[in-house]
Protein backbone atom coordinates (compact mmCIF):
# COMPACT_ATOMS: atom_id res chain seq x y z
CA UNK A 1 0.00 0.00 0.00
CA UNK A 2 1.47 3.62 -0.85
CA UNK A 3 -0.56 6.76 0.66
CA UNK A 4 0.44 10.22 -0.51
CA UNK A 5 0.04 13.71 1.85
CA UNK A 6 1.04 16.88 2.06
CA UNK A 7 -0.43 18.49 -1.26
CA UNK A 8 -2.63 21.59 -1.22
CA UNK A 9 -2.71 25.29 -2.19
CA UNK A 10 0.00 27.57 -3.08
CA UNK A 11 1.24 30.77 -4.22
CA UNK A 12 3.92 30.50 -7.05
CA UNK A 13 7.46 30.92 -5.61
CA UNK A 14 6.38 28.66 -2.41
CA UNK A 15 7.34 25.33 -1.04
CA UNK A 16 5.50 22.19 -0.36
CA UNK A 17 7.20 18.84 0.83
CA UNK A 18 4.62 16.06 -0.33
CA UNK A 19 5.26 12.54 2.09
CA UNK A 20 4.44 8.97 0.59
CA UNK A 21 4.41 6.06 2.62
CA UNK A 22 4.42 2.82 1.78
CA UNK A 23 3.90 -0.60 3.20
CA UNK A 24 6.57 -3.72 3.38
CA UNK A 25 8.74 -5.18 4.94
CA UNK A 26 11.70 -4.57 2.11
CA UNK A 27 10.91 -1.04 1.70
CA UNK A 28 14.62 -0.28 1.66
CA UNK A 29 15.24 -2.11 -1.15
CA UNK A 30 12.38 -0.26 -3.40
CA UNK A 31 12.51 2.07 -6.10
CA UNK A 32 10.40 4.84 -5.25
CA UNK A 33 8.91 7.53 -8.14
CA UNK A 34 6.66 10.40 -8.21
CA UNK A 35 4.74 11.17 -11.05
CA UNK A 36 2.10 14.11 -11.49
CA UNK A 37 -1.13 14.16 -14.02
CA UNK A 38 -2.33 17.89 -14.90
CA UNK A 39 -5.99 17.81 -16.43
CA UNK A 40 -6.20 16.65 -19.73
CA UNK A 41 -2.50 15.28 -19.72
CA UNK A 42 -0.61 11.98 -19.48
CA UNK A 43 1.16 11.28 -16.08
CA UNK A 44 4.99 12.23 -16.29
CA UNK A 45 7.79 11.00 -14.44
CA UNK A 46 8.92 13.77 -11.82
CA UNK A 47 11.58 12.32 -9.61
CA UNK A 48 12.80 9.00 -8.70
CA UNK A 49 15.11 7.66 -5.82
CA UNK A 50 16.60 3.90 -6.17
CA UNK A 51 17.31 1.54 -2.65
CA UNK A 52 20.88 3.05 -2.77
CA UNK A 53 20.11 6.37 -3.07
CA UNK A 54 20.58 7.48 -6.41
CA UNK A 55 18.39 10.05 -8.13
CA UNK A 56 16.26 11.36 -11.37
CA UNK A 57 14.35 14.58 -12.06
CA UNK A 58 12.78 15.47 -14.80
CA UNK A 59 14.15 18.41 -16.61
CA UNK A 60 11.20 20.65 -15.83
CA UNK A 61 11.88 20.31 -12.05
CA UNK A 62 15.46 19.72 -11.65
CA UNK A 63 17.01 22.38 -9.06
CA UNK A 64 13.70 22.85 -7.78
CA UNK A 65 12.55 19.74 -6.35
CA UNK A 66 14.20 17.67 -4.02
CA UNK A 67 13.55 13.64 -3.68
CA UNK A 68 14.75 11.49 -0.03
CA UNK A 69 14.05 8.60 2.00
CA UNK A 70 13.60 8.11 5.46
CA UNK A 71 14.30 4.24 5.01
CA UNK A 72 13.10 3.51 9.33
CA UNK A 73 9.94 5.26 8.61
CA UNK A 74 9.05 3.41 5.31
CA UNK A 75 8.21 7.38 3.74
CA UNK A 76 9.58 8.85 0.86
CA UNK A 77 9.41 12.36 0.51
CA UNK A 78 9.04 15.19 -2.38
CA UNK A 79 10.05 18.51 -1.45
CA UNK A 80 8.89 21.12 -3.76
CA UNK A 81 10.44 24.78 -3.53
CA UNK A 82 10.33 27.58 -6.30
CA UNK A 83 6.56 26.34 -7.47
CA UNK A 84 5.53 27.46 -10.39
CA UNK A 85 1.39 27.29 -11.70
CA UNK A 86 2.66 24.65 -14.51
CA UNK A 87 3.26 22.45 -11.77
CA UNK A 88 -0.20 22.27 -10.53
CA UNK A 89 -1.25 18.47 -10.94
CA UNK A 90 -2.00 15.71 -9.37
CA UNK A 91 1.13 14.32 -7.92
CA UNK A 92 1.18 10.13 -8.04
CA UNK A 93 3.92 8.18 -5.37
CA UNK A 94 4.68 4.66 -7.07
CA UNK A 95 7.05 1.73 -5.68
CA UNK A 96 8.76 -0.79 -7.70
CA UNK A 97 9.71 -3.83 -5.21
CA UNK A 98 11.89 -6.09 -6.48
CA UNK A 99 15.26 -3.72 -5.93
CA UNK A 100 16.16 -1.88 -9.40
CA UNK A 101 19.23 0.00 -9.47
CA UNK A 102 18.30 1.89 -11.99
CA UNK A 103 15.73 4.64 -11.69
CA UNK A 104 12.30 3.89 -13.10
CA UNK A 105 10.56 6.42 -15.26
CA UNK A 106 8.06 4.56 -17.10
CA UNK A 107 4.60 3.96 -15.40
CA UNK A 108 3.90 0.30 -16.17
CA UNK A 109 7.12 -0.91 -14.15
CA UNK A 110 5.73 0.27 -10.99
CA UNK A 111 3.69 -2.26 -8.91
CA UNK A 112 2.06 -0.16 -6.51
CA UNK A 113 0.57 3.28 -6.78
CA UNK A 114 -1.27 5.61 -4.17
CA UNK A 115 -4.48 7.68 -4.83
CA UNK A 116 -2.31 10.95 -5.47
CA UNK A 117 -2.83 14.34 -3.57
CA UNK A 118 -3.67 17.39 -5.06
CA UNK A 119 -1.30 20.22 -5.34
CA UNK A 120 -2.57 23.63 -6.53
CA UNK A 121 -0.03 27.02 -7.33
CA UNK A 122 -2.07 29.97 -7.97
CA UNK A 123 -0.19 32.66 -9.93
Amino acid sequence: QVVESGGGLVQAGGSLRLSCAASGRTFSNYCMGWFRQAPGKEREFVAGINWSGDTKYSDSVKGRFTISRDNAKNTVYLQMNSLKPEDTAVYYCAAEIHGSTVIITTIYEYDYWGQGTQVTVSS
